[in-house]
């Protein structure tokens, strides 16, 4: 092996920064240098010996540290032949091989002092029976890479993950593969192809040889590895989105210092307000430094901006305790300082044990509900700092993402109609089990929030005093909020109205009305046909809704402060609060039947009996009674019968007298016609506006 210099010495000429210096002065670790053109610098030692182009001018070469992992996976039969070649290398460098005894003496073809390198060089070749620029290319590889540098390329070939394979083919290969992250999941045999029309196309018809069709399988495995090319369509794309950098994680001191906004199908057949069957849409926002879940809401799929919006002020207000729930879900039950926050906020008495977060800032993805013009206007006014995520990045808003799964884990898959993440793990009868209507699925999701998540350790949380147990959201908020040394203050009920939707309406005597819906109240009546003053508005007066429950609307008293509350004129028919997507399937349905969906009374009654059908779930009975039959039901008629049809009566027989009391609509599926010892079992009369009890 060559020796390395031992010591930098004063008289030394050094590379360093693209000059050659010379070493005039050493102090301590601190050198001077004096470059040719005269120039005078003073470097630090390590800062000089750690620089990429630093040289020793006129010392023996450095050879590399072997890499002794890869050496010992080399064949003995490889590493001797890289040794033996090291041999003669040195030979030709110092005129003696390694390992000769003291006193040995060059021979006289590689004697340093009477024969120049280059002789030397043609003398080793000789020896060798190879071409002296064999000699010279072994050289500069053991200069560059040591003793792995002379190793048969061959072998190293073996050790990489493509074998020996042309490496034009593994570039192709490697192309195509990379084309098929945003296509439908292909076999092999369709990559291959793919891979010999790409050489075809860039080294000409048949320049590039294929390998068999077995090393292109095993190919194909290794240079597919981790992307899952032949695998789920969506794990393959979401696997691409991942972002190239170093994964760091998001980290929160205080409460409300970072949450996470989303939205995500949830996991539940539901039946939604107009009796029919689907999967709901749950807005949720999560603190990252107490993993609460400050507010989560369920709506058909499709949420809107409204719906982002109002997230925003319900975490910002304490959650009332509901009829039915147990005390201990109470906040006055939990380890949040109840008397603290009872102190600021009377409301917090009746509140239940999940905290109210105000947010500093939110994480939000590039979706039209959290870009639009009224989620920003909301988080304006409410001083929030929106932070958009990076386009197709879910690892921005990891904690979200991850909470969602728990969510699916630990509630949807006990609740009656869960339907598994896919349809692979869909079950059979899932429609069957779907019997929660979706207001009774939000109150269950609440309830749950509060007794199931709230309460339960986390496996990132950690209380400073016990950091090797984990701690639930709620220990850990009690514990950062001592840290943090404040208690938010939350909003206000009036604060919260404003946060709401609003409309201007002008007053009259019948009260506003909001989408064909008339809200009137004492209070409001006094204001009939008077002007609001907003000159802007037409005189018109302002009217902020709920879109979660329209049974009442606030209206702005322009005459004094505060808010009327005015509940809806029907509101004793329905009797239970519902949402606008609520009436305007309701008045779907009035249209649908030929009734006119402006007319209040008529939708307020459609409403009710679809809100009761709707607690209930769908009847389907029938409809399965229906398939069950059709697939009974063969593609074509017997043999036996074939011949028959001709003989088969062209007019059915008179119906026979109904038995007293009875009505035909009872008989409609049950009249039977004999034909030649066949039965014949007719469709009954199909009447669209018979609408009673168990019709359908």
């Amino acid at each position: 092996m060559l020796e390395r210099p031992g010591v930098l010495t004063v008289g030394d000429r050094v590379v360093f920064g693209g000059f050659a210096h010379a070493v005039v002065a050493i102090s301590g670790t601190k050198i001077r240098l004096l470059s040719d053109s005269g120039e005078a610098s003073v470097v630090a030692l390590p800062f000089l010996l750690a620089a990429e182009d630093f040289e020793l001018v006129g010392s023996a070469p450095l050879p590399r540290i072997e890499p002794r992992g890869l050496l010992e996976s080399l064949p003995e039969k490889a590493l001797a032949e890289a040794r033996d070649w090291e041999r003669h290398v040195m030979e030709v460098e110092t005129g003696l091989p390694p390992g000769v005894g003291e006193g040995a003496t060059p021979r006289p073809q590689y004697d340093p002092a009477t024969v120049v390198v280059t002789d030397r060089e043609k003398a080793k070749a000789v020896e060798l029976k190879v071409s002296a620029r064999t000699v010279q290319r072994m050289r500069r590889r053991y200069r560059d890479q040591g003793l792995w540098g002379l190793v048969d390329s061959r072998y190293v070939r073996l050790l990489e993950p493509t074998g020996q394979v042309d490496p034009r083919v593994v570039a192709a290969a490697t192309a195509v593969i990379a084309a098929q992250t945003h296509t439908s999941t292909g076999t092999k045999s369709r990559v291959i192809e793919q891979v010999r029309r790409l050489l075809d196309d860039e080294h000409g018809p048949g320049a590039v040889r294929l390998p068999s069709k077995a090393t292109c399988y095993r190919l194909l495995e290794v240079l597919a590895a981790g992307r899952h090319t032949f695998g789920s369509a969506v794990t393959r794309r979401q696997t691409a989105n991942k972002p190239d950098r170093v994964y760091t994680p998001t980290t929160a001191a205080r409460p409300g210092e970072l949450v996470h906004l989303d939205t995500t199908p949830l996991d539940v057949m539901a039946v939604m307000d107009d009796g029919v069957l689907g999967r709901a849409e749950l807005v949720l926002a999560v603190d990252i430094a107490t993993r609460t879940i400050c507010a989560g809401v369920l709506r058909p799929v499709g949420a809107k901006s409204v719906d982002a919006a109002l997230i925003l002020a319900r975490m910002m207000v304490p959650e009332p305790m509901r009829p039915g729930w147990d005390q201990a879900l109470a906040m006055s039950a939990s380890r949040i300082p109840y008397q603290r926050l009872v102190s600021l906020d009377a409301r917090m008495a009746l509140a239940a044990a999940k905290p109210v977060i105000v947010p500093d800032t939110v994480v939000v993805d590039h979706g039209k509900v959290f870009i639009s013009e009224v989620f920003s206007r909301a988080a304006d006014t409410l001083g929030i700092s929106v932070q958009p995520a990076h386009e197709l990045t879910a690892t921005d808003k990891a904690i979200v993402e991850r909470t969602f799964g728990s969510i699916n884990t630990l509630f949807c898959q006990h609740v009656s109609g869960y339907t598994g993440r896919d349809v692979t793990r869909r079950g059979g009868d899932v429609e069957d089990r779907a019997v929660w209507p979706l207001a009774d699925l939000q109150e269950l999701f609440d309830e749950w929030v509060l007794a199931g998540w709230q309460t339960r350790p986390h496996d990132g949380l950690r209380h400073p005093f016990t950091p090797n147990q984990n701690a639930s959201p709620n220990d850990t908020y009690a514990a950062l909020i001592a840290a943090a040394g404040y208690v938010p203050v939350t909003l206000s009920g009036e604060d919260y109205i404003e946060l709401l939707p609003a409309h201007w309406r002008a007053i009259s005597d019948t009260g506003v009305q909001i989408d064909y819906r008339t809200y009137n109240s004492t209070e409001l009546r006094i204001c009939a046909g008077q002007s609001s003053g907003i000159a802007a508005k037409g005189g018109r007066w302002e009217v902020h809704y709920d879109p979660y429950d329209v049974s009442r609307v606030w209206v702005r008293n322009h005459r004094g402060h505060g808010w009327f509350t005015v509940p809806w004129t029907h509101h004793g028919i329905v009797r239970q609060p519902f949402a606008d997507f609520t009436w305007r399937a309701a008045r779907k349905l009035a249209a649908q039947r030929g009734v006119d969906d402006a007319n209040e009374m008529a939708v307020a009654v459609i409403l009710a009996a679809l809100l009761r059908r709707a607690e209930s779930g769908p009847d389907t009975s029938r409809p399965l009674a229906r398939t069950v039959s059709t697939r009974a039901m063969t593609n074509h008629l017997p043999p036996e019968l074939v011949s028959e049809v001709g003989r088969w009566p062209t007019a059915l027989p008179e119906r026979p007298a109904l038995p007293p009391g009875d009505t035909a609509d009872d008989h409609d599926q049950v009249t039977v016609i004999e034909a030649d010892g066949v039965e014949v079992v007719p469709f009954g009369l199909l009447d669209p506006f018979d609408e009673r009890e168990g019709r359908w």
